[in-house]
């Protein structure tokens, strides 16, 4: 065990008002692309680049093309937690973590058992029809025969609940986020480039001195940070002993 990770150990053990805030590194080891790594989304390739798809004006203007990508690549089913999922629901229920900001839309979160999740771009389990507001899951989403998901009550568009691009954040989830991470004697920032704003942008709330960063690559926030492990977050959060 490295230096870094048994001064993490520690850090965890003393703490009992930790914030993590996750990015898509937490849900790759269960088997979900990283946009931005090598094998991730952005360097496949489409009829139009993933930013442009997952926009909210393609959206309106491609439905069909949308859904297509959107079904293909954004909704997994199948998936399960991993052991960062598990630990961090561990941490919350043993009242060390307080809560987690994801960037995440998968729900993996929930899946292992956290409670107190701020979802800052949504999720795929959330889905609501445009004209009479009715709920779906997302099994609705991927098993429905229409290109376009078209509510059952009423026959109007289905919308995912996830914030596209050219759409923004919604501000109650930011505003609970950033007194989470304000109020935090720890921030364990894991899996993430730090690279999508404003969601990234949060950190700067924190105001503790336990700032840990985790992630395989260096990000713009490194030089900020109390401790920074360039390993996998399932080889670090498996060492957590609770």
């Amino acid at each position: 065990m490295s230096e870094a990770i048994k001064k993490f150990l520690q850090m965890v053990k003393e703490s009992d008002n930790i914030v993590f805030f996750g990015g898509a590194g937490v849900s790759t080891e269960s088997g979900i692309p990283d946009f931005r790594s090598v094998d991730g989304l952005y360097n496949q390739s489409y009829d139009y680049p993933p930013e442009t798809i997952l926009s909210h004006s393609f959206y309106l203007a491609k439905p069909e093309e949308f859904y297509r990508f959107y079904r293909d690549k954004m909704l997994c089913p199948d998936v399960q937690p991993n052991v960062t999922h598990k630990v961090l629901a561990k941490l919350e229920q043993a009242g060390k973590l307080r809560s987690v900001v994801t960037q995440n839309i998968d729900g993996l979160h929930q899946a292992a058992g956290s409670k107190r999740v701020w979802e800052l771009h949504g999720s795929v389990h959330r889905n609501y029809c445009q004209h009479c507001g009715k709920l779906f899951d997302a099994r609705y989403i991927l098993e429905s025969p229409d290109p376009v998901p078209i509510c059952d009550a009423c026959g109007g568009r289905i919308k995912p609940d996830v914030v596209l691009y050219e759409e923004g954040l919604d501000d109650e989830t930011v505003r609970q986020a950033i007194y989470d991470i304000s109020h935090a004697d720890m921030l364990i920032i894991g899996g993430t480039s730090l690279a999508v704003y404003p969601a990234a942008g949060l950190i700067d709330y924190y105001r503790g001195n336990q700032l840990v960063l985790i992630n395989k690559s260096a990000t713009p926030m490194d030089s900020r940070a109390d401790l920074v492990i360039q390993e996998g977050l399932g080889a670090v959060f498996g060492q957590i002993e609770l």
